[in-house]
């Protein structure tokens, strides 16, 4: 169980300052902290069956979140990115318990993250292997992940 409150809504039905702050968290962490120019706001966000993830604190600031999404015209293929923690957050298993219910919410679906390099292990954590050759994003290096669907029993 998460020591805070985990939410997952599509873009529309996320009130607006929370929607500001898991933006906000996304820009500080990617385009700021690992000074990376691109564009966070990338339409994904908007796609149908995309579901944004994050946990607050009891004060109602956001401490992280990830992205769950269904690729174009298939629904037997997720992809989770986005993932971020608020600095102050790092270290106390927001981004764990974030994955552990985006991949409940996944279901039955096959799923595909782009790592960052050195993060490749903690994603192991959850059943994620190395699909394919590494790759260099923004000046990051990244690998290709997917966790396969679980076994229907």
């Amino acid at each position: 169980m998460s020591a805070h409150p985990l939410y997952e809504a599509a873009l529309d039905d996320v009130p607006p300052r929370v929607l500001y702050e898991l933006l906000k968290l996304r820009v500080d962490v990617f385009v700021v902290e690992q000074e990376c120019a691109y564009p966070e706001l990338d339409g994904r966000d908007l796609e149908p069956g995309a579901l944004l993830l994050w946990s607050q604190d009891a004060a109602g600031r956001v401490l992280g979140t990830l992205r769950l999404l269904r690729e174009p015209g298939d629904r037997e293929h997720a992809r989770i990115g986005r993932v971020a923690t608020a600095r102050e957050a790092r270290g106390r298993g927001v981004a764990a318990d974030l994955m552990r219910r985006a991949l409940e919410l996944a279901g039955q679906a096959e799923v595909v993250l782009d790592a960052q390099a050195h993060l490749e292990g903690w994603y192991g954590r959850f059943g994620f292997v190395a699909d394919g050759p590494a790759f260099d994003e923004d000046g990051i290096p990244h690998v290709p992940m997917r966790r396969e669907a679980p076994l229907a029993l």
